[in-house]
This record gives structure tokens, sequence and C-alpha cells, in this order.
């Protein structure tokens, strides 16, 4: 089943495909950015975005390299346009993984290149460390293998607590506060960010476009250790680009050297006055990905 409504003055068309879980069916978004005619002689750049996030946020990324790729820019389940699941137990990796291989069979391609911020960076290291995975390059934004503890808590603190707002000033406020280490970030952004990251309601008021099951079920995730995939990060074969804000709390130095020594073929690239995570909303960032891809 597929659905398709082109909007081509906006440089993207959105689709669905379906996903399927315990719980049954689901429908999940995506955009398909640049000129589908001309994609299928194109590489094909699967973006997904982090934890509490949606596709939007590759606005400015795919723009910018949909002349070369094909770009897909996909929500997953409980984010953005995709359907909300009513069990909290079926927002895991093991569905994510499941979803995005559906999306794969849905594109038609024997290959891709998979860009992954956060929560899309570890779905990326877990999908490219299958045997015969058909993900050729690997990048990975503001993740590793290990992630402490108290990052996890800090985001148990809000995720899918956030109620309702009064307007869209009401979410940048609360957006900036939630994600004090995003950078860069203009105000134009910040706009951007809290415009596609909200509905109205019913009643005239704002809600985030995320289940408020995706937080319950986080908190309920979260064990006494560190999340610890070294197993997983040294059974990537694929070459793979590490990106990392400097002032990270979520990819620590010491893991980010690590990643270097053992497992893939890495390539790290570190920004200053950035944290957990860069936004790949500026030429720089989008650049050094642009540069990898095209030299890798």
């Amino acid at each position: 089943m597929s659905h398709s409504k082109h909007q081509p003055e906006k440089g993207y068309a959105s689709h669905f495909v379906l996903g399927l879980g315990f719980h049954g069916f689901h429908r999940l978004n995506y955009l398909e950015w640049g000129d589908p005619k001309k994609a299928k002689a194109k590489e094909t750049l699967l973006c997904v975005h982090g934890l509490t996030r949606n596709a939007r946020d590759f606005d400015f990324f795919a723009q910018q390299l949909c002349g070369d790729y094909r770009v897909i820019c996909p929500d997953v389940v409980g984010r953005g346009e995709s359907d909300h699941i009513t069990t909290s137990d079926s927002y895991n990796y093991l569905q994510y993984n499941a979803d995005m291989n559906a999306m794969i069979a849905r594109l038609n391609v024997k290959d891709l290149n998979w860009i992954g911020t956060s929560m899309g960076g570890i779905i990326g290291m877990v999908l490219a460390s299958l045997p015969q995975s058909p993900i050729k390059r690997l990048v990975v934004n503001d993740i590793g293998p290990e992630v402490s503890r108290d990052a996890l808590m800090s985001i148990a603190e809000y995720i899918g607590k956030a109620g309702e707002f009064a307007d869209l000033e009401a979410i940048v406020t609360h957006l900036k506060k939630i994600y004090p280490e995003f950078a860069p970030m203009s105000e134009a952004d910040w706009q951007h960010m809290a415009k596609y990251s909200s509905r109205r309601t019913k009643s005239g008021t704002y809600r985030l476009k995320v289940d408020s099951r995706v937080g319950d079920q986080f908190r309920e995730s979260i064990s006494y250790f560190n999340v610890d995939m070294w197993e997983t990060w040294e059974k990537i074969t694929c070459p793979v680009l590490v990106l990392r804000g400097k002032d990270s709390t979520f990819l620590s130095s010491e893991t980010a050297e690590k990643m270097l020594s053992c497992g893939p073929q890495t390539t790290l690239v570190e920004f200053d006055d950035t944290g957990h995570t860069p936004t790949l909303r500026n030429d720089e960032q989008v650049d050094v990905i642009k540069n990898w891809l095209s030299e890798n």
C-alpha cells in the first residue's frame, strides 16, 4: 500500500509505508526530496532523526543534497506525521529496526547511505552490524556505542511530559530549554523547529508531535548501567563518519577516540560550540558529510 501527496513547490513528496508489530500495522510517514524521475539513477541517503524529533530536522540538509542524492527522511513511529502505537512497550529498538527494514524494502534499493542523529545513529549502527546489511556508508551524529546513564536520565526528565502550549513562541521557549546543546541554531531555526514539532489542537492550543508513551517507555527502559554497544560496533564493516559536538553530554571524547581504534574504518569530525547534537542546519556541518560521502 502506498500513498503520496506531491508538493513540488517544497522540493519533496510525502509518502507512507506500513510497519508491523505485535499491536498490528502502523503508518510510517516519510519525505522524499528532489525530482523522483531522476532519483532512480542516484544513490540514496536515508536520514533518521533523534529520540524526540522528526523528519523535518533534515530540511536544510536535504535541500543541500537532494540535487546529488535521493534523500529520504522518515518520521519514526510515534513522532511527526507517523502513527502512534497504543501499547507503549512497542516503542523499542526491535520495532524501529523492523520499521526501517520495511522502509528500505519500499525504497527498492540494493544499498544506501545512512545518516543517523542520536537514536537514528543507534538504529543505523545496529542495522549496519548485521550480516548482508544494505548500509554501505554510515554517518553517526553525536552518538556512540557507549552512553552514560546520566545522559539518558537528562532526557527522561522531559520526554513526553510537555502538555499543551498557548502558541508557537511558547514552544520555541520550551525547545530552547530542553535542547540547550543544539547548535548552531538561529532564531529562524528555532521557529522552524517549533512549527514542525507541533500541531494545533481543536481548542486552539499546541501539542508536540511525539507520543507521550514514547517517554513512558524510555523511562521504563533505563537501567542502572551505561549503554554498552561495543560488540555491535565491532561488527560494522562499512566506512563510518562520526560527528561530535565538542560540548556533547552524550558522546564523550573518550568514547569517540575509542571508536577510532576498534571496529570499522572510522573518521571523526568535531564541531566547536556544539553539544548534543550538531543540527545539520548550516553549511559547515552539511559540507563535512557531503565531502566524506564523495570521498568514501
